[in-house]
């Protein structure tokens, strides 16, 4: 028998194993149910990769083989030489992840193609005691289709950011494009600046991100000499106080706040239903083309905080928003925040939110100088020689 025969031969033998695997899994599964299609793909990958990486099959065999899989089952898609090619790259790029494998791989490849369970198939995988791997996603991970993780596998390089698009995915429910477009405009870099609900709660994704580029998570108010209204304790300033310098400097407060603001007003009222409201400072973004509402806390975030704001998002989008513009956007703009805890309790809202902070200059001033303990040391002492 010639080479080619052979060549031949062992394209039509992995043909029969990835036939039957298909046609079991079709069958286990009339429809397309993702935890049972990333069984299969994740299965093909580890055959294919452990055939062909090792030279056993030789150059040429996934083009034969996906050539002879359409011919012999007549509409099947899914199974071009590229999606076989990206299998084993799922395969490959998670392999670690698996516990134990199923695959009774012989020396010479010659495995039972009647028993395919046996040689394609997901075994039962769980995050493994890794650096790196602790609290993988591993809902997230299963419930996120086979094209959502062949582009987080082609654009994201690193385990964090693939862990952080897989559950971004899998928690705002993206569709292919978004995710996509999220990761080339590099969401993941921007990840913790400033807690907030915008891919929750804005339908368009890349209004979302462009409302997350706009605004800040931290804010020096350089202008506001709070030091000397409260006795060097910026804690006790009044929200009144910290409102009334930021409109007197309302130029330098813009600048510092971002790109394309206007300034609207400040104790913007509004009476609706009978009960009134007092919106701290109003703008109007003209790239995002939403209002955005500042809320002045002076303290620590509190949750109750963002109930308020909610409620004011409803009035401005009821009372002000021009039907060609997006809905009202809202921040709270306080001294300290926990940005996990924000992140988890603002995901209860529906109205586009985010929680930055801010410092005054004395505060700023504190954090470049050293301790005190070290200041005092390089002070000179009275013992030391003039």
């Amino acid at each position: 028998m010639s080479t080619n025969d052979n060549s031949i031969s062992r394209y039509q033998h992995a043909v029969s194993v990835i036939k039957s695997a298909i046609l079991k899994s079709q069958a286990r599964a009339a429809q397309a149910i993702t935890h049972e299609q990333l069984a299969l793909y994740y299965g093909i990958g580890r055959y294919v990769s452990q055939n062909s990486r090792s030279g056993f099959w030789g150059t040429g065999a996934i083009k034969a083989i996906s050539d002879q899989l359409t011919y012999e089952l007549p509409g099947l898609k899914g199974f071009s030489e590229t999606m076989i090619k990206r299998m084993r790259t799922f395969y490959e790029e998670w392999q670690e992840l698996e516990v134990k494998s199923v695959i009774g791989m012989t020396e010479k490849g010659t495995e039972d193609h009647d028993n395919a369970n046996s040689v394609i198939g997901m075994t039962e995988i769980e995050p493994l005691h890794l650096s790196g791997y602790e609290e993988f996603p591993l809902t997230a991970f299963l419930n996120i289709s086979f094209t959502h993780h062949s582009v987080i596998l082609r654009h994201a390089k690193t385990l964090d950011e693939r862990k952080y698009y897989i559950q971004l995915a899998y928690d705002q429910r993206l569709k292919v494009d978004d995710l996509e477009e999220m990761m080339r405009t590099g969401v993941y870099d921007h990840r913790g600046e400033l807690p907030n609900n915008f891919f929750k709660t804005i339908p368009d994704k890349r209004l979302a991100l462009q409302t997350l580029k706009v605004l800040k998570d931290a804010y020096l108010l350089d202008y506001i000499n709070v030091e000397d209204i409260d006795e060097m304790d910026p804690e006790n300033v009044d929200e009144s106080v910290i409102e009334k310098q930021i409109v007197m400097n309302i130029k330098n407060f813009i600048m510092n706040f971002g790109r394309a603001f206007t300034y609207r007003g400040h104790q913007v009222h509004y009476d609706k239903l009978g009960e009134d409201s007092w919106i701290d400072l109003l703008f109007y973004n003209r790239i995002i083309r939403s209002l955005v509402v500042i809320e002045l806390k002076k303290g620590k975030f509190k949750p109750s905080y963002l109930g308020q704001l909610s409620a004011y998002l409803r009035i401005l989008d009821a009372e002000e928003k021009l039907p060609d513009e997006n809905p009202s956007v809202g921040i709270i703009l306080c001294k300290k925040a926990n940005k996990a805890f924000v992140e988890f309790v603002i995901q209860g809202y529906n109205n586009p939110m985010g929680v930055a902070t801010y410092k005054t200059t004395l505060e700023q001033l504190k954090e470049l100088l050293p301790p005190e303990e070290e200041l005092k040391k390089l002070l000179p002492s009275d013992d030391d020689e003039l």
